[in-house]
């Protein structure tokens, strides 16, 4: 290092000295270059020689300092050495310390696994016999369970089924039914004594049966008699005038004219319901002709229709008012006719009420004039009340204490001994 600096001196001096001579040139160059070059081979030689001393020292420095790396290497390669030795040494006491601690651990984590697998293990065999027992008990109760629900279902479904085979039975009962009804209604003549039969029952249950008849010849020298003919109150000395009413049952065109709805073919339902218009007409035509005969009756008929399928298809066809404009025949179904029946009945009583209500007033003035008698002897026969009433309470009072102070001083007998003396008729005697 003093080299080093020794070095850098000399530089400085020769930059110092270099600096001086071209000052010094500038002042008096031509006098001074000999001088100037003297100067500079003197420099020259100088800076050789310090080149040579300077490469001597570095030379001698940098061997110092080879040396003295070289003898530091050493060292610290042995201080290394020697530490790493120790590291290696007190690395070694660790691991085997802890390899001491992992086996001491692992054989402790050993044994308590040991413990608890024992514990685990009992443990499961314990709630496996208890879960086993508990299974064998919910087994024996879900197959009792079992065993009755499956007895009361197969008991069910037996009922079922026997239900079933009546119901069966019965729907096979009803379809023989159903097929003997078809065939029924596919005799005209059974048709018709079926409308009859319903209207003859709607008639007598609410007409009593002086106010109509039954098979009556309402026209003169006619073979047609008509079902049903309601008498109704007579005018010009006629006791009564008849109401024809007559049962019609077109059930084959009605029945056409559902199975065309069901397939809903326009042109079949068109023609259908001509037919069933057609039909209508034709029987309100043929009770005009036959049960229409004015004095003798009125001047209209009734037909009755004993289906209300087959009455509301005929007010949908506008049949009511060309029936009654054309052929003086109401038509009506069951609970129309019902209700004109109804209306009848009160006609028939208003009339009656009527007729009755000048006798009504007679009796009326009868039950006066003998309700005045009545009042009068109803007074006599209270004032006669009132004078025995006064009587029996004279004789009940003044008499009875007169009769009891008398017989004050009598001893009374006992029961029996009076009955001996004074028998008393179970009929005279007074039970209180």
């Amino acid at each position: 290092m003093d080299t080093v600096l020794l070095i850098i001196c000399a530089v400085m001096l020769l930059v110092c000295t270099v600096l001086l001579i071209v000052l010094l040139a500038k002042k008096n160059d031509s006098a001074a270059g000999e001088a100037i070059e003297l100067l500079r081979r003197e420099t020259e030689e100088r800076e050789r020689a310090a080149r040579a001393e300077l490469n001597e020292n570095l030379r001698a420095s940098m061997s110092m300092m080879n040396e003295n790396l070289s003898n530091r290497l050493a060292e610290t390669d042995k201080s290394m050495m020697s530490k790493l030795e120790l590291l290696n040494q007190n690395q070694y006491t660790a691991s085997m310390k802890l390899e001491n601690r992992i086996g001491t651990f692992s054989t402790e984590n050993e044994q308590k696994l040991e413990n608890i697998r024992a514990t685990v293990e009992k443990r499961l065999n314990y709630i496996q016999e208890d879960n086993n027992k508990r299974l064998d008990e919910v087994r024996k109760i879900v197959d009792e369970k079992l065993q009755e629900r499956m007895t009361q279902s197969f008991a069910l479904v037996t009922e079922r089924l026997e239900q079933v085979y009546k119901g069966l039975g019965e729907m096979q009962t009803l379809a023989v039914g159903v097929g003997d009804l078809k065939k029924v209604l596919s005799n005209v003549k059974t048709r018709g004594v079926l409308g009859e039969m319903q209207l003859g029952a709607i008639i007598s249950e609410i007409l009593a049966p002086e106010q109509y008849e039954t098979n009556v010849v309402t026209v003169s020298n006619s073979r047609n008699p008509v079902e049903y003919a309601v008498k109704m109150p007579g005018g010009d000395g006629m006791s009564h005038v008849y109401l024809p009413i007559d049962a019609k049952f077109p059930s084959d065109a009605y029945y056409e004219l559902m199975d065309a709805y069901d397939s809903g073919d326009a042109v079949r339902i068109k023609t259908a319901q001509d037919n069933l218009k057609m039909r209508i007409k034709g029987f309100a035509k043929d009770i005009k002709e036959k049960y229409i005969s004015p004095p003798n009756t009125t001047d209209f008929a009734i037909m009755f229709l004993p289906t209300e399928g087959l009455y509301a298809e005929a007010v949908k066809l506008g049949l009511i008012e060309t029936l009654q404009r054309e052929y003086k025949v109401n038509m009506t179904g069951p609970s129309t006719m019902a209700a004109f029946l109804n209306s009848l009945q009160m006609g028939f009583r208003t009339l009656a009420i009527q007729k009755r209500s000048s006798e009504v007033w007679k009796v009326l003035g009868a039950v006066r004039t003998e309700f005045d008698k009545f009042q009068s002897v109803l007074e006599k026969a209270q004032d006669r009340i009132v004078k025995a009433n006064n009587e029996l309470d004279l004789l009940i009072g003044v008499r009875t204490r007169q009769i009891r102070s008398k017989l004050k001083n009598v001893t009374e007998l006992p029961q029996e001994e009076a009955e001996l003396y004074l028998p008393l008729n179970d009929e005279s005697s007074i039970d209180i």
